[in-house]
């Protein structure tokens, strides 16, 4: 492949090492794309307040397509770009399917909101820790439009989550994961890492092929294939493993950079 015009990563578990760092052989192959004019942007499920930590990190602005997909960031302006959100009364319909499928389940959603960024039922336990959240009934969690709903369900896998989901909710939705222990992440129909990224590449007037993608879990899958190279990380789950062009050594082993390195 000729050197890319974009690339394209994760954040957790491909950008990040285990520690939640960026390398300094990470931050300085960045650095170094970005320096000979090539585009960089992270693709990640996290909301847009979780980005700055990373960029910070990196000493390169960075826009974010956040959410899986759903929500365009540009860290160096604090600024939402745009937001493709599930409305109330799709959410409604997506909550009623969850709990009947998966009784005792508990709800969370993702706004794009500074007031209420992150709202949760009482008994939904957290994967990862926020500081934001605000605890609230299943009747306030749906009244607002939301970019991500959040399913948990700590007793099953994700994968088990997923499987049971998808024939009852089918197209209503994009059912994806990246944490394994019970959480499922829904996002529009049609939305994706995949789509987010797209719309960075057109705007920059780049095509698929010229792209190089990093990721690690199957909320990544999409990009993967749609990137013109799809590299998946040592540590990524089954999923990627089978659709990469390539497989990379974990994130605790520069995996990013190691790849990076062959055109910067």
């Amino acid at each position: 492949m000729q050197p890319p015009s974009l690339v394209a990563t994760d954040v957790d578990g491909t950008l990040l090492d285990p520690d939640e760092r960026v390398s300094p052989r990470a931050v300085a192959v960045v650095e170094r794309l970005v320096a000979a004019g090539v585009g960089f942007v992270l693709v990640t499920g996290r909301p847009p307040r979780w980005i700055p930590p990373v960029v910070a990190q990196l000493e390169v602005a960075a826009l974010a397509v956040c959410a899986n997909g759903s929500v365009l960031y540009d860290a160096a302006a604090d600024r939402v770009l745009w937001a493709d959100a599930i409305p109330p009364d799709a959410l409604a319909r997506l909550a009623e399917a969850a709990t009947e499928t998966l009784p005792g389940c508990a709800l969370a959603v993702e706004r794009v909101d500074l007031g209420a960024p992150f709202v949760a039922e009482p008994g939904y336990r957290h994967a990862w820790d926020d500081g934001d959240e605000i605890a609230a009934d299943r009747s306030v969690l749906l009244s607002r439009p939301a970019v991500k709903l959040l399913i948990r369900d700590p007793r099953l896998s994700s994968d088990a989550m997923v499987a049971a989901l998808t024939p009852v909710i089918g197209d209503q939705a994009d059912l994806t994961f990246s944490y394994p222990r019970g959480l499922v992440e829904v996002s529009p129909p049609g939305v994706t890492k995949a789509t987010g990224l797209a719309e960075v590449a057109r705007r920059r007037g780049v095509t698929a092929a010229d792209v190089v993608a990093f990721g690690d879990m199957p909320n990544d899958l999409e990009m993967l294939r749609w990137a013109g190279h799809g590299v998946a990380m040592g540590n990524a789950h089954p999923a990627l493993l089978e659709v990469a062009d390539e497989v990379t050594a974990s994130n605790a082993e520069d995996g990013l950079a190691l790849v990076l390195e062959r055109w910067f």
